[in-house]
């Protein structure tokens, strides 16, 4: 059985449901070397969307699972400037889910669409479980006019 996170204190009540659902996908799904994360993002009227990676075998391929709920969010008809917060989560060595930050790529993708929604993450330096605002995440990030 694999070691789930418990959100922490500061985490909302919605916001660890986000976490629990990202959770449970990826330890049904979980392949190693190709469905690693699960990503749980909630939009304004409540629902929640989720992702899983898509490893490719050219890695140019890959698609990550930010991506893919962002995608599934859209799908259903939602505007993505309503995404309110996301967590992905991924299954390190020894068992143990981890809550983990996007990748560059998908830091600029949700900024570009949800500029304000809480992004939750593991600090690299004391493995505390913290939240950012996405556009906090890319400083000076380049701004475009859809």
């Amino acid at each position: 059985m694999t070691v789930l996170v418990t959100p922490p204190a500061a985490m909302s009540g919605p916001d660890a449901e986000l976490l629990e659902k990202a959770q449970e996908l990826l330890e049904r799904v979980w392949v190693d070397g190709r469905h690693e994360v699960a990503t749980a993002l909630r939009v304004a009227s409540g629902e929640v969307f989720t992702g899983v990676h898509l490893e490719g075998s050219c890695r140019r391929s890959s698609i990550c699972a930010e991506g893919i709920a962002l995608g599934a969010a859209r799908t259903a008809g939602v505007s993505l400037a309503g995404v309110q917060a996301v967590v992905s989560v991924q299954i390190k060595p020894a068992g143990r889910f981890r809550i983990i930050a996007p990748c560059g790529v998908c830091r600029e993708l949700i900024s570009d669409y949800a500029p304000s929604a809480v992004i939750w993450l593991t600090s690299p330096d004391d493995d505390a479980i913290v939240s950012y605002r996405a556009l906090d995440l890319l400083p000076s990030k380049s701004r475009r006019k859809w």
